[in-house]
């Protein structure tokens, strides 16, 4: 139509026909059509996800931290809102696959960790989010750790992202070069090798991310965008930039955490000053708890059970600010259950589109949240999962734990949780798991295992009714010439 009154317009001797009153309502519409492309954009909301490596519950501010300064994040608090029953996996490419695709992992067949060359990585024909937004107009980025497979087939330029630049995998998985002799990490330019980085230059990693992510905020101002910054750190081993060597009373995790806050203020200044704060969702989150065997470079869980690799609250339940100035209400906290798999179906929404009913995604759209709108969680339960194995179902404040669970990664079972009988807890009057309540509350018991058993069902098992399967290549191949490795044991998988 728009286009119709415009060669109406045009055609100055047809316009002259049209009564005077009419004729100031057409050039009004064709003036208002002018600034439609800017009206349109300014509907989408810009996303940005900024995804932590390791951060326990309480390693920032506005969770309990004290050894650690984190002012910017105190900030984004302080004008956001709290998630404070957020939930990601208990590993690393586990919880980013959960994040981008909005769906277990067992469901994607992505159970555990990846490591360089692997055959395996997320399947290329799983829908990311990036790839829905870009669907809608999108310009797209990951900077940062992938750690969804190596191989070309796998990379975030195959999966929706215009641009990468990151490291593939965790920093604690170098290789030596066969050029160097050194151990090194290779850093991508989209699906290129750009860089060789031995471990003393992993100090530069946080600072050229946020360069990276400054850039491209500032290059796409002008239309919608999907930043997904996953950082390396606080991964072992710990890496701080030079200028926040020694800045924190925690060591050397608690100087990478003050970085890290330094960079989310680069990112939070530049939507500022940029002007478009206000028609910008950040979300900061973690992968998942902190590595509680690495002592002194370990975050922190505070008052949760676990930690990284365990179904306990502090293995699974991250800290987690959502910033988005004039539509999230400041300095607010929400303890409904939401997590990494609602990231890609809110995101979806926001933007305006809709997400068909296949392929099955567990996520749900957490906006009315967010936005202030509703304090109930949009979710039946929240599973936890280790490999295919569903350990745990949390609804409301109950969460049954079903099998024994190990404490954290590298540690086993505690002697409390040894027993295969289901354990419930009451997260509202206990959120330490300590208390076993299961023989008061039969009925929460019976209700929580008939969910579990139908999400079993599902897909997990060797006879999984829903579950799609996992990408793989043939003949992988590391990412640069290397040194010939020793075949690594069950002692070094992690």
């Amino acid at each position: 139509m728009l286009t119709a009154l415009k060669s109406l317009r045009k055609k100055s001797h047809l316009f002259s026909c049209i009564p005077p009153d009419m004729k100031t309502l057409l050039s009004f519409i064709i003036a208002l059509s002018a600034l439609y492309p800017a009206i349109a954009a300014e509907s989408k909301p810009n996303i940005v996800i900024i995804f932590i490596d390791d951060m326990g519950y309480a390693d920032i501010g506005p969770f309990g931290a004290t050894k650690q300064k984190t002012p910017h994040l105190d900030k984004m608090a302080s004008e956001g809102m709290k998630l404070t029953s957020f939930y990601a996996a208990p590993v690393c490419s586990v919880s980013r696959a959960q994040l981008l695709t909005g769906s277990y992992g067992p469901r994607i067949d992505v159970p555990s960790v990846y490591f360089p060359a692997g055959k395996n990585g997320l399947n290329p024909k799983e829908i990311t989010i990036a790839e829905r937004l870009k669907e809608l107009g999108y310009a797209t980025m990951c900077i940062g750790k992938w750690h969804l497979g190596d191989q070309p087939e796998f990379l975030p330029t195959k999966q929706g992202f215009d641009h990468y630049f990151g490291i593939p995998y965790s920093n604690d998985m170098q290789v030596k070069s066969s050029e160097t002799g050194e151990r090194v990490l290779p850093l991508l330019r989209d699906d290129k090798v750009a860089d060789l980085l031995t471990d003393e230059e992993q100090r530069q990693i946080v600072e050229r991310y946020t360069d990276e992510a400054v850039n491209f905020i500032t290059k796409n101002k002008d239309k919608p965008f999907f930043l997904y910054l996953p950082h390396t750190a606080i991964h072992t081993p710990i890496y701080p930039g030079k200028a926040f060597q020694g800045k924190s009373q925690n060591g050397r995790v608690g100087d990478w955490i003050e970085e890290l806050d330094w960079s989310t203020g680069k990112v939070l200044d530049t939507l500022r000053d940029l002007k478009i704060a206000s028609n910008t969702l950040v979300i900061f989150t973690s992968d998942n708890g902190p590595w509680l065997i690495k002592q002194a470079d370990s975050g922190s869980a505070g008052p949760l059970r676990g930690g990284k690799g365990s179904t306990w609250e502090g293995g699974v339940r991250v800290p987690t600010i959502a910033w988005w100035p004039g539509k999230i209400e400041a300095n607010t906290t929400v303890d409904a259950v939401t997590g990494t798999i609602d990231l890609l179906p809110t995101a979806v929404s926001l933007a305006g589109g809709e997400l068909p009913e296949q392929p099955v995604i567990d996520g749900r759209d957490i906006s009315d949240i967010i936005l202030g709108k509703t304090t109930e969680s949009s979710r039946e339960a929240q599973y936890y999962f280790s490999g295919f194995e569903l350990q745990a179902v949390r609804q409301g404040p109950w969460k049954l734990a079903l099998v024994p669970q190990r404490e954290t990664m590298g540690r086993g079972v505690a002697p409390d949780a040894q027993t295969k009988k289901p354990r419930l807890y009451n997260l509202d009057d206990e959120i330490g798991e300590v208390t076993n309540v299961a023989f008061e509350h039969p009925e929460i018991v019976a209700k929580l295992t008939a969910l579990a058993e139908k999400m079993k069902s599902e897909i997990c098992g060797n006879s999984p009714t829903a579950r799609r399967p996992a990408g793989k290549v043939e003949n992988p191949v590391m990412l640069y010439p290397t040194e010939p490795r020793k075949k690594r044991g069950a002692k070094d998988k992690k």
